[in-house]
Formats: C-alpha cells, structure tokens, sequence
C-alpha cells in the first residue's frame, strides 16, 4: 500500500485546522497516512494529530535543532522520515510555512509538486485555481513522488476521533541549518484567528483611514465575536498591518459569515473569500463588483449603517 506523509503544522501547543483539511485531503488522495510532527516539546501535539481521522501513524521528531522552524532543516527533516517511511506523496497545507517549505522537499525528493490544490480526482489528478481562482486548473504529477499543498479552505476537516499510534524518531546526527532562527514577533490578539475564524468582519479601503479601523469597524467585529480581516487596497494604504489581508496574496477564507465593509471587490480580494458560506457587503457604490458574490447586499454608507449594525447586534445578544 502506498503512503502518504502529512506535515501537521502547529502553535502555542495546538494543531491548526488547515492541518486537519491536509489530512483530509491525503485520504482522498488515498494509501496509508502517516502525519509527521517536528519540533520541540511536541508530546502534546504528536497526540493532538493522532486523534485525527485517517491517521494510521504519528511521527514525532523532537530536537533542539528543531525548536524554532527553520526551512532548510524542516525539509531535510521531512526527506528523512519520508524515504524512511516509503512515503511516495508529501502534502502540506498552503500556509505560510507550507508555501516555503514543500517546494524544498519537491526539490530534495527530486519530485513533481502541485500548490494550493483544492481538490482530488479518482484518477489521481489533482484541481487547483489559477489566475486568480478564475480558472480551475486539473494538473497531473507526473513523477513517481508527489509533493502537494492544500488550500485551507478546500476540504472538510478531518474530524478529531481516530486513535493512531505515536512512534519516535531521531533527527540525522548531521542535519544542520545553514539559516539562523534571530526572533519571532507574534502579533497577539484575544479575537480569532483569521484562518481558522466562523466569522470574519473585513474592512476596504472606504474606511479612508486605521483610525476608522479601530472607531468604526472594530466595535462590529468584536459586538459579532469575528476576526479582522482587510483588502489589499487598506494594507496598501497602511491602515491595517498585512497580517490582516485576504486575497490572493494575502490569506484566503471560508467562515460561515463573511462581512465586507467598504470593500470594492476587486478579483484579488474575491479570491481570498468567495468560498465563504454566506457574504454580506456594505458599499455606497451600488455597481461595486462586491455584490456580484455577495449573498447579502446594503448600499449605504459604511459610516451610518456599521454602528447601526453594531446596535442591532447588540440588542439581539441581550434579548
């Protein structure tokens, strides 16, 4: 039987759901799954994945060199426990660490890679978007080992009720990193996580200015219980830090609730969030491409409709 190795990312002790949506989409990929933790102190995590459904095995690989995530030793560290497994496919999720990583293992595996899939065929090809999710491109890997990420957004994640054994594993005695871990600056917030959020609550650059960013939009953003999130236009502009941007370069989303505010809804933001299950916008601009996607519309503006929809909030939540 063929195997597939899953990286299971993690942070602060917690396995992330993009993780859980990259094991789903190796049992549709298909063969035996393995999940491979790295790090250090990983006791807690290596369990966490091997209560997710679909995981035959965990291998957890704790090492000092391992503490921090460095993506030269994170790949070679995944080369080794893939050729020691006879992992044909190495999947990872699309995140910022999975984007940097995999194509070094695609590289040192001497495999074919595929990005950001968000779906598997029965024929073993594999559907990922291109020019900016207009197009939905099925790309066959035609090398014997396969490298692929998988977009968080894609697939269901894998349910937290399976029961895998944990094995060990010792780092090669020579793995070293040519790159040197300096400092982590961790932006910490009390609201949710972007990616992993039921209810996003993004601001445009309509909103003219942070300042608005913090006066108007997050008074609905915390009445609602939501994440922040923002367009390229308002990072852009400097009103909100990147870490907030959805879109085709920034984070791509899929919450229950989707609220745009003040958002045009130009193709590079509909990338990121068009998957949602239920969009609200709010724009003066009555034409604005926002509405095209939207499953709820107001024409109005942002400046008088945002603190009504925070009153209305409000009074339903102590009704």
């Amino acid at each position: 039987m063929s195997k597939v190795l899953v990286y299971i990312e993690h942070a602060h002790g917690k396995v992330p759901k993009a993780s859980a949506v990259a094991v789903a989409a190796a049992g549709q990929v298909g063969g035996e799954i393995v999940a491979l933790v790295l790090g250090k102190g990983i006791d807690e995590v290596a369990t966490q994945a091997a209560a997710l459904s679909g995981v035959t095995k965990v291998v957890a690989v704790d090492d000092d060199r391992l503490e921090n995530y460095l993506a030269d030793i994170y790949s070679t560290a995944t080369l080794q426990i893939a050729e020691a497994e006879g992992a044909d496919t190495v999947i990872a999720a699309a995140t910022a660490i999975g984007k940097d990583f995999a194509p070094r293992v695609a590289q040192k595996m001497g495999a074919g890679m595929a990005s950001e899939i968000t779906a598997v065929n029965e024929d073993g090809t594999v559907v990922r978007p291109i020019y900016a999710g207009n197009v939905l491109a099925t790309t066959k890997i035609n090398t014997e080992k396969k490298v692929i990420t998988v977009r968080g957004t894609a697939f269901e994640p894998a349910a937290a009720d399976g029961s895998a054994s944990v094995e060990k594993a010792d780092l090669a005695a020579d793995a070293a990193s040519k790159m040197r871990f300096v400092n982590f600056e961790e932006t910490k917030s009390d609201r949710p996580q972007l990616a992993d959020a039921e209810i996003v609550v993004s601001g445009g650059r309509g909103l003219k200015s942070g300042e608005n960013f913090t006066e108007v939009l997050e008074p609905l953003v915390d009445t609602m219980g939501a994440a922040m999130g923002a367009s390229r236009a308002a990072v852009d502009a400097g009103f909100v830090p990147n870490d907030l941007q959805v879109g085709q370069t920034g984070k791509v989303v899929a919450p229950q609730l989707y609220v745009a505010v003040g958002i045009s809804g130009a193709f590079q933001h509909l990338a990121g969030m068009k998957d949602s299950k239920v969009i609200v916008a709010i724009n003066k601009d009555p034409d604005a491409p926002i509405f095209s996607v939207s499953d709820y519309g107001l024409v109005a503006d942002l400046f008088t409709a945002v603190p009504e929809m925070v009153t209305a909030v409000e009074k339903v939540k102590s009704a």
